[in-house]
């Protein structure tokens, strides 16, 4: 339990530092943070405030869908947008280009460890993946099309409030995915399974 924990924390914050890398790269996020940081300038908000207050609104969408949050749900909420708050308040902003595109790049790899470091810690889903699995569960709507649906529409709003899209949410959408299935099973958390007992041999 200790070990998983310490996984799971460890992947949320790593997420928070990985949002922070894509805001101080300035080359296109991913949708739901290009939709926090459209959000954030509209509204004059650090993007850690959006972000817990969307998934704070997300997470209210789960009561109708009959989801349950678990541990890691809640503290998807609150870890992320702290994380990503506290790592921006430490890095400096970048006027290389070569140096932007290295952070960029790395931003991605974060992500997926950080991904697959909470995922795999088996503590419950994060709101976003959770309203997508919960609307499955009710409709039997392909994942798929659900999370493209999802995806392109907080995409296309957050671009509309002025958030940040570019080749990095190229990337990122081309990338994620394989890296992620990469990343999961070194951190997937496995149950011991006690041996049976060997039996003595009839005689």
């Amino acid at each position: 339990m200790l070990r998983r924990l310490i996984q799971l924390y460890t992947g949320l914050l790593l997420y928070g530092v990985s949002t922070a890398m894509f805001v101080r790269a300035d080359l296109g996020a991913d949708p739901w943070n290009v939709f926090h940081l459209g959000v954030g300038r509209q509204l004059s908000l650090d993007i850690g405030t959006v972000m817990i207050a969307t998934g704070v609104l997300v997470l209210l969408l789960w009561i109708p869908l009959r989801q349950r949050p678990g541990l890691g749900t809640i503290s998807n909420v609150i870890v992320l947008g702290l994380a990503a708050d506290a790592a921006l308040s430490v890095m400096p902003v970048l006027n290389s280009l070569v140096a932007q595109s290295a952070l960029l790049i790395s931003a991605v790899i974060v992500n997926a460890l950080a991904t697959g470091m909470y995922i795999g810690a088996g503590f419950g889903a994060g709101p976003r993946d959770g309203l997508m699995t919960g609307i499955h569960a009710r409709t039997g709507w392909p994942v798929r099309r659900i999370r493209t649906v999802i995806e392109v529409s907080v995409l296309l709003t957050g671009w509309l409030l002025g958030g940040t899209v570019g080749i990095g949410t190229v990337v990122y959408a081309l990338a994620i995915g394989p890296m992620i299935q990469l990343c999961l099973p070194w951190f997937r958390q496995k149950t011991r399974v006690k041996p049976e007992p060997q039996r003595e041999p009839a005689v």
